[in-house]
């Protein structure tokens, strides 16, 4: 991932509504949430939504589909692999365990899910 990709993902990111919809949709997993239901949950305004929604996908980080009269959101997990990627490349310095505990969190979140990443 290039810097100006980074930047653009993380300015997305950079604002509470936003974050809210992106962790509920890595949350949702692959089947993802329909607009509606992202509303609800959220309790944002048709209009707010659609925008951060527009965003988030102009930033790469969600993708739609369209199920009936519904549009289905789920994130992208690729582009946020490769951003989380981006942030920890050079993170460790010759040092591992300064990343280390990234991986514990990654693998307690899974559990908590109850998968196995």
């Amino acid at each position: 991932m290039e810097s100006i990709s980074a930047v653009t993902a993380l300015s997305a990111l950079a604002h509470e509504g936003r974050l809210d919809v992106f962790r509920r949709l890595v949350k949702a997993g692959e089947p993802g949430l329909a607009a509606g239901e992202i509303a609800r949950a959220t309790g944002v305004l048709p209009n707010t939504l659609s925008s951060n929604l527009n965003i988030l996908t102009a930033a790469g980080l969600i993708i739609s589909r369209r199920d009936g009269r519904s549009i289905i959101y789920r994130a992208a997990y690729d582009r946020m692999r490769d951003l989380l990627a981006f942030l920890v490349a050079d993170c460790c310095g010759g040092e591992p365990q300064v990343c280390a505990p990234l991986a514990a969190i990654a693998s307690q979140a899974c559990a908590a899910e109850g998968r196995s990443c």
